[in-house]
């Protein structure tokens, strides 16, 4: 069961069924709720107006998630009705497209930058065989992740079929790879990739202004495809074994510069785009028996058509590509939550002062010439990871014992911490504070004096039922009793807290792009479905005849 956000006419959090409910179910829940018509309410989400459609359509399908936030909003006049949401839905639109650039922009400049991560993950680029790579200086890494965050998240938009958001999006990550440096991103194909989104997308939206600027785009996305892939894509066939996982974004290519030249009356050029295209269409159409054949050994239909196509149709390599892909998702498991146990190991010592995580290769190098981890982890620390001055601080002793002095020091100070929010967080449940102050003095987690308090609530209660109901309470207030309490300790739960984690940040959109990526692999990219692009081949070669046709009649 998911939960969506409602505001505006109502406000509340609604529990349903994304993969059950439709747009009506949700509007006539909204509407008992806010003591109206259902035809009274619009819902937008995301910048979009949720519409009926036919009614069949599910939540999910429409791009509402678990946490989604919908607008509530009571029409009136039929005449006013269609311009007051146009302009709440272009509002909560522009709204939610400043908070993909901004959460887009603050997660790479944290991931980029080696700073100590507010979360349990790190966002690192990949080559096409899943390696990690660097790109040029900090600020083309951090470029180019920005790129390929916002790039990820324009082909969700993409596949829900929203070409306008996408466009916004695609030309937000155009800027950022803009600010990489251009030897740096000759390498590497992401950026033609976008051209191509971008003018698929002009194309969709069926907006012939863009005509003159598409044909400059296209350009420049074979241009760059040609470069990354190498001649005929020899380069890609190399990496991946023969195969052709490129094949779909050729088929893309071909088929934009075809309607590019037929606008522009260039017949026989778009006829050559064309007809190319439409061979790679029927090159990627994958046999019924083939298809069967890889799903019997234990694969999704989604994945086995991936492979095949990528094959060329061969059923071997077809299912060689799997397994490897399925060895290579388990060792990524494997190394993302050896990852994730190392960022909480580094938040436990805190930052440096430039805000960097402490190294813990340098800090295995410490404690295997016999220093103390915690003691070493310090140094490195304050002296922003090198190695050599962490370990001239380490074998000075006064030094050494400051380090250890104010180590101590500080874990007083997070036990303290930790004691007087566990106080007041018990005392707003209910407890009195002198009971609340005797659990904690007994030692323990708050977990463990929660459970004590609790068991003696229900002594106290069996007790008190035994008793003389008109006997008197003790006079002696619980203000009495804190006036000499001392705020008994807890166990110290971690090392230095971080200022990044107290910074204000837009944690939902962070995780929505976060998750984008996670879905992906470094093959995604060229992972399109291709029915759309079999259309259209067949409509303009249709239109290329038809012209063919009235030309020679005029003759």
């Amino acid at each position: 069961m998911a939960k969506v956000k409602i505001a505006g006419t109502w406000a509340g959090v609604l529990e349903v069924e994304l993969e059950e409910w439709t747009v009506p179910m949700l509007r006539e829940e909204v509407a008992k709720r806010s003591n109206c018509g259902a035809d009274s309410i619009n819902l937008i989400c995301a910048g979009k107006v949720l519409k009926d459609g036919d009614g069949t359509e599910k939540l999910t399908q429409l791009g509402v998630k678990n946490n989604a936030k919908i607008l509530a909003s009571r029409v009136c006049a039929e005449e006013g009705k269609s311009l007051g949401v146009e302009l709440m839905a272009e509002e909560e639109r522009s709204r939610r497209l400043t908070r993909v650039k901004a959460a887009a922009t603050a997660l790479a400049k944290r991931h980029a930058e080696g700073s100590l991560p507010v979360e349990d993950f790190n966002i690192e680029v990949e080559d096409q065989s899943g390696k990690t790579v660097h790109l040029g200086t900090e600020t083309d890494q951090r470029a180019v992740m920005m790129g390929l965050m916002l790039h990820a998240n324009a082909k969700q938009l993409i596949r829900r079929e929203n070409y306008k958001d996408a466009l916004e999006v695609l030309t937000m990550g155009e800027e950022a790879f803009s600010l990489c440096n251009s030897k740096v991103i000759e390498l590497i194909d992401n950026v033609p990739i976008l051209q191509i989104d971008m003018v698929w997308c002009y194309f969709m939206l069926r907006d012939i202004r863009w005509l003159s600027v598409a044909g400059a785009r296209l350009e420049k996305a074979r241009e760059g495809i040609e470069r990354a892939h190498g001649k005929d894509s020899s380069r890609v066939t190399l990496l991946q074994a023969g195969r052709h996982p490129e094949l779909a974004i050729h088929l893309r290519l071909e088929l934009l510069e075809g309607v590019v030249a037929y606008h522009s009356g260039q017949f026989d050029k778009s006829r050559k785009a064309l007809t190319s295209a439409q061979a790679k269409f029927f090159q990627l159409q994958v046999p019924d028996e083939a298809l069967s054949l890889v799903m019997s050994m234990g694969f999704k239909e989604r994945d086995a058509k991936r492979a095949l196509q990528m094959s060329n149709q061969d059923v071997g390599s077809a299912i060689d590509f799997l397994v490897e892909e399925k060895a290579k998702r388990a060792q990524k498991r494997e190394e993302d939550l050896r990852r994730k146990k190392d960022i909480m190991e580094q938040k436990k010592y805190g930052m440096t002062p430039l805000k960097k995580a402490v190294d813990l290769k340098t800090l295995n190098e410490l404690v295997s010439i016999g220093f103390e981890k915690e003691l070493a982890a310090e140094a490195l620390r304050r002296n922003e990871n090198d190695f050599q001055m962490a370990l001239d601080n380490l074998t000075n002793p006064e030094t050494n014992a400051a380090i250890q002095v104010d180590i101590e020091s500080r874990k007083r100070k997070r036990q303290r911490k930790a004691s007087e929010a566990a106080i007041e967080q018990l005392v707003q449940m209910g407890f009195e504070m002198s009971r609340v102050l005797a659990a904690l003095q007994d030692g323990g987690t708050m977990e463990q004096a929660m459970h004590q308090l609790l068991s003696q609530s229900e002594l106290n209660s069996s007790v008190a039922a035994n008793n003389n109901p008109e006997s008197e309470p003790n006079p002696t207030s619980s203000a009495d009793n804190n006036a000499n309490s001392s705020i008994p300790i807890l166990p110290d739960a971690g090392g230095p807290s971080t200022a990044s984690e107290l910074e204000d940040r837009d944690a939902e959109m962070e995780d929505e792009l976060a998750e984008e990526l996670a879905k992906g692999d470094a093959l995604t990219d060229y992972d399109i479905e291709v029915g759309k692009e079999g259309e259209s081949i067949t409509e303009y070669l249709a239109l290329l005849e038809s012209a063919d046709n009235s030309e020679k009649a005029s003759c």
